[in-house]
């Protein structure tokens, strides 16, 4: 397959199952929406917020491409906007032709637009292709980004002391017990 021309437009309702399909098939280790409703309720947030985009890139009238790009600050406390890109996935069989380029150059466009001079790009680091295009492209590594369940992680912070659980479960019982004794039951 050679280059062909790829549409760039910003993903619309009509979208959703596309979305969804790319995030499924694409998205190794992204998770994916659950109901369809989910990612409907997603995009409609995005379109209200002017400093965000969901671009879908469309190829014979199939979309086959996406990338969230956001405008904000490059750090909490920075006041420099810089545009950060992300979720860059494409399907397998329309990688290495241009279409991840395509969306990135409206990226870069819409960085230009508003005087921004920088633009980062936040992709999976076990992407091995993903991570050489875009060195290629001459962005530098400058941060891993890591992801856990809020739950497993407060598992980590906080572990249990030997016997907490038990303790726990007496105190839920001596509980239940007064609220029988107060209503009678």
């Amino acid at each position: 397959m050679a280059r062909h021309a790829l549409v760039v437009r910003d993903a619309g309702p009509d979208d959703v199952d596309a979305l969804v399909a790319i995030w499924a098939e694409a998205g190794r280790g992204v998770e994916t929406p659950r109901p369809h409703g989910e990612a409907a309720t997603a995009l409609a947030q995005l379109a209200a917020n002017p400093d965000d985009r969901l671009l879908v890139g469309e190829y014979s009238g199939q979309v086959v491409a996406v990338m969230h790009m956001r405008r904000a600050p490059i750090s909490p406390i920075h006041i420099e906007t810089v545009v950060h890109t992300s979720y860059l996935l494409v399907l397998a069989e329309y990688r290495k032709h241009g279409f991840a380029r395509a969306l990135l150059e409206t990226a870069v466009a819409w960085a230009e637009e508003a005087d921004i001079t920088h633009i980062t790009a936040t992709t999976s680091s076990t992407s091995r292709d993903t991570n050489r295009f875009l060195a290629r492209l001459g962005l530098a590594q400058v941060a891993m980004i890591r992801f856990a369940p809020t739950a497993a992680l407060r598992n980590r912070l906080t572990p249990e002391r030997p016997g907490a659980r038990a303790l726990g479960a007496v105190l839920a019982q001596r509980r239940s017990m007064r609220r029988r004794q107060i209503t009678g039951s």
